[in-house]
């Protein structure tokens, strides 16, 4: 620019690109270019509207948005940059009318009414949301909120509309894996799940199969398909050898197994964690496999067979009867099994017609029916949003199953939540199936109560703690609670003296099997996720001494990192500290995935941790008592099993113990190892029984160390000495 300006040259002078390089500039802004294309027609030619000033200007502002563009296509940049920042002042408005509108209610059926008549792009709309929701921080937490709803309800709505088109196509022409993707979208709408990226992540593998084909044999069909033409192999020793190649990649080199330890895990559901955590059910790993030997020139079969889903493979030209084919166990690692073997995986005989090939609408039947059935299992905010998110894929496949269309109704009305689109769905029933009038009439009746007390609502009661009357509340509004049953973080809005829900709620919600039934007091509480709850005094424990401790650990940051843990002097000296330390950064732990190692954790994690060390509630009934000794146990178990494999082995065994001892001057490494080897012999006696000579014993399964903490008390073995505020603190 220097030597411009001494040879007398403006910017008006200087060459196209080098004009366009700078107008480009990061420093300057929208508002800039719009400047100065107002002074001469050269810098007004340089920022034409389709030009590349303002493409990179809109690149700059919203990189996201540019997958929506074809390098070849002639784009008005400087349009759809306005359309874009117009979107942008929309969106706002509507998501600040959220806030307005429903704080004090959950957002009614009709609410989003004004999102489905917006008069910009969706995608503008759905970035804008993004944008709010990427907030740094705890900024604008209400919107962020409201953001989340209303992305969540435009990209299920999308989803829904793609899987009615999609279960329009003729039958045979139906993908497998684009319907599981469909299921998975609309179960995950914020995340970034799109068909292409799963079916690149499913042809990967299929290049490594046909890797390991071409080494068996160079010249398998497989390896040369012809473009435009769907692969098929006809000879059976050739699709032999494509499902033994199959069998080599997933279950030797990419480790592929059924999930036995954690089975009723809804993310073996989802196609996509499927390939994420390389685990999965019958059905998911099925589709995978089913997938893969089709692109390879293989037409497996699905079968819909009871309690565990298998494939088909026909070993003649055409099968006429079940026991021409063979059945594959996907779940089993690709084993083949005979009709018998397949009774005996299940443990009893089934009829013939079990053993039929069924439609991709039946295979999406059965996966979206699997996770109705996670979503029963629990009655937890997650589980009450899986249900509601299968019982929509249900009933967008079979929109006049009754029985579906009751639990849709029983859901809401549990809830509390849209009592006007119960009333139409109860009125859809009895026009389907009038002999379902008694239950409809009943809640009916219930529903129209609920909408009529609504109505008769009034002002807020003015209430006191310090009233003689209310002596028996002990939490005040503003302090941070956590739910002792279902685990959940909530702040204290407001409280009653006792229970004011009607008798309908009080049965539902099974409130007499608590200490003092609902004559205790109750509080309105605000849930971590937004949603509003009514909850039990003696269902509640205050956490902010935690949250305090947390705070003291991480150095007063949002995050704790393993350093942060130097700052408790007492715990260096824990023999076994690097296995404390790291339990409280394990995905597993965390539940956030099967294996690996988080950098960083924040309150929520800290929790999550935490709950482990919590005592065992007197109100809970059998199951759940196993399943919460359960959880405590994995917890121990995956501080043993470093890596992940699912056993500890003696090598890890023996490492722990060696830790355990090291600051024992009297005992000797061998010694340790010897302690080690006996405690190991003795595991093994305990889980195998009589071992023949040559038997090796692999390592502790999570079922063998079950078997061995049976009858122990976990709660006294298994403690943190981790709330105090002193500057010490010690871990057992």
């Amino acid at each position: 620019m220097a030597a411009a300006e001494a040879a007398g040259m403006g910017l008006t002078d200087l060459p196209g690109e080098l004009l366009e390089l700078i107008l480009c500039s990061a420093v300057l802004s929208a508002a800039d270019i719009g400047r100065v294309s107002c002074t001469c027609r050269r810098l007004r030619e340089a920022c034409q509207a389709r030009g590349k000033v303002w493409r990179e200007r809109f690149r700059r502002r919203w990189p996201s948005l540019l997958k929506y563009y074809s390098q070849t296509d002639n784009v008005n940049w400087l349009k759809e940059y306005k359309a874009r920042h117009n979107a942008g002042l929309e969106t706002q408005r509507i998501v600040a009318s959220f806030s307005k509108r429903f704080f004090s209610e959950h957002v009614p059926c009709d609410g989003f009414s004004d999102i489905e008549t917006l008069g910009c792009p969706g995608h503008f709309f759905e970035d804008e949301l993004m944008s709010i929701l990427n907030m740094e921080g705890r900024k604008c937490l209400t919107w962020k909120y409201y953001a989340k709803k209303i992305l969540y309800f435009l990209r299920q709505q999308n989803i829904l509309k793609n899987l009615k088109a999609y279960l329009e196509q003729p039958g045979d022409q139906l993908s497998f894996l684009e319907g599981a993707v469909l299921i998975d979208q609309y179960c995950n709408p914020l995340s970034d799940i799109c068909l292409t990226s799963v079916q690149a992540q499913v042809d990967e593998i299929t290049d490594k199969v046909r890797k390991v084909l071409r080494t068996r044999n160079s010249r398998h069909p497989s390896l040369a398909p012809k473009a435009g033409e769907v692969l098929i192999v006809s000879d059976v020793e050739f699709q032999r050898q494509v499902l033994d190649a199959v069998n080599c990649v997933l279950y030797e080199q990419l480790k592929y197994k059924g999930n036995e330890m954690d089975y009723y895990n809804s993310l073996n559901s989802f196609i996509h964690q499927v390939l994420i955590r390389r685990t999965g059910i019958p059905i998911s790993l099925s589709v995978l496999y089913l997938t893969i030997a089709r692109q390879l020139g293989v037409r497996l079969e699905p079968v819909n067979f009871p309690s565990h889903f298998l494939l088909r493979w026909c070993q003649g030209k055409e099968g006429t009867d079940i026991f021409d084919y063979m059945y594959i166990d996907a779940f089993g690692k690709g084993k083949q099994l005979t009709v018998k073997e397949c009774e005996y995986l299940i443990g009893h005989h089934v009829t013939e017609e079990f053993y039929g090939v069924v439609t991709s609408k039946e295979v999406l039947q059965r996966m979206v029916g699997n996770l109705l059935n996670l979503g029963k299992r629990e009655s937890t905010d997650q589980s009450y949003q899986l249900l509601r998110d299968s019982l929509d894929l249900y009933l967008a496949m079979y929109p006049d199953n009754v029985q579906h269309l009751m639990l849709q109704a029983r859901l809401y009305f549990h809830l509390g939540i849209w009592p006007e689109k119960v009333l139409d769905i109860l009125q859809h029933v009895q026009a389907l199936d009038p002999s379902q009038h008694g239950a409809v009439g009943y809640l009916v009746q219930h529903t129209l109560e609920h909408i009529d007390r609504r109505k008769e609502e009034v002002g807020p009661e003015v209430k006191h703690r310090s009233d003689e009357k209310h002596k028996d509340i002990c939490f005040s509004i503003g302090l941070i609670m956590k739910h002792k049953r279902y685990g959940y973080n909530c702040v204290i809005y407001g409280w009653d003296p006792a229970c004011m829900m009607g008798q309908e709620w009080i049965r539902n919600m099974n409130v007499h099997s608590l200490p003092h039934g609902p004559h205790q007091p109750f509080y309105n509480v605000l849930v971590e996720d937004g949603s509003c709850r009514y909850a039990a005094q003696v269902t509640l424990e205050q956490i902010e001494h935690l949250h305090r401790r947390f705070k003291q650990i991480s150095g007063d940051q949002p995050t704790i990192r393993k350093e942060s843990f130097d700052r408790i002097p007492d715990l260096e000296f824990n023999p076994i500290r690097s296995k404390i330390v790291r339990a409280f950064f394990d995905k597993r732990n965390l539940r956030q995935a099967s294996d690996g190692l988080a950098d960083e954790i924040n309150f929520e994690d800290f929790l999550t941790i935490m709950s482990y060390f919590r005592p065992m509630e007197m109100n809970m009934d059998e199951e759940q008592q196993e399943h919460f000794r359960k959880e405590k146990l994995k917890f121990l178990f995956h501080m043993y099993d470093s890596d992940n494999d699912g056993k500890i082995t003696l090598q890890e065994y023996r490492k722990v113990v060696e830790e355990l001892l090291s600051r024992n001057p009297h005992l000797e490494k061998e010694s340790a190892r010897s302690i080690a080897d006996g405690a190991m012999m003795e595991a093994a006696s305990i889980c195998v029984g009589q071992m023949e000579p040559d038997q090796v014993y692999e390592g502790i399964t999570f079922e063998d160390f079950l078997k061995m903490w049976q009858g122990i008390d976990i709660d006294t073995k298994m403690h943190v000495r981790f709330l105090t505020m002193e500057p010490i603190a010690h871990c057992h």
